[in-house]
């Protein structure tokens, strides 16, 4: 790999960290280097063979949906979900640009070691929260929990969500997302869970999560 090539991906990486088809019994919180590195190939082979946009779409589409609780957008545009980045949910991600970039670079790209490890190392999961609501500022000020039997878990922070979005066709005339952080030692990653949201008009959204369908 050339120097260059090496920083690019390097850069590239670091913008990653700053933001699976395959069930198992719960959510892997802790990987070995050999699990890491099983989860950056599991994004890269799919991604090597797209050779088209639409390919690619397809990729994007089932990586979201496999780490995905609530509706699916595709069957309830504006059902309640989010979206876990879990470490292989990252490792993943990574994986799936090692491959572009081999192939806008026509030479091999791979993530450095160190930041494999980065990703093996992160004490926190975050989460993307997408909800649909009748203003464009209907989601300002949401707060989260998770629920798992009587247990309550504060994530240990919240994201601003974003203005509204307007949608096409029937249902809420907005959509936004904000995401929010959980700590893994806060919580059961084997739990049959709730993600419970609750905005400024008093209005409460459940989100149930069946984490162990989730990498």
């Amino acid at each position: 790999m050339t120097g260059r090539t090496h920083i690019g991906l390097i850069l590239g990486l670091m913008v990653g960290l700053s933001i699976g088809s395959h069930p198992v019994l719960a959510i892997e919180v802790n990987l070995s280097l050999e699990d890491a590195r099983k989860a950056l190939e599991t994004g890269r082979v799919p991604m090597e063979k797209a050779n088209s946009p639409e390919d690619v779409r397809k990729v994007l589409q089932q990586a979201s949906l496999e780490s995905r609780v609530g509706a699916d957008p595709e069957k309830e545009p504006c059902g309640a979900s989010a979206i876990l980045r879990t470490k292989h949910y990252r490792l993943e991600a990574f994986g799936r640009q090692e491959a572009a970039e081999s192939k806008k670079r026509k030479t091999d790209v791979r993530m450095p070691e160190e930041f494999i490890q980065k990703v093996m190392d992160m004490p926190n999961m975050e989460m993307e929260v997408q909800l649909c609501g009748d203003d464009e500022y209907f989601a300002e000020g949401a707060l989260i929990e998770l629920h798992q039997g009587s247990k309550r878990v504060k994530p240990i922070d919240i994201g601003k969500a974003e203005r509204g979005r307007k949608n096409e066709g029937n249902g809420p005339a907005y959509r936004s997302r904000f995401t929010s952080i959980f700590a893994y030692e806060q919580f059961d990653p084997t739990a049959t869970s709730v993600f419970v949201v609750n905005l400024q008009d008093g209005q409460e959204i459940r989100i149930p999560a069946e984490l162990s369908k989730v990498k």
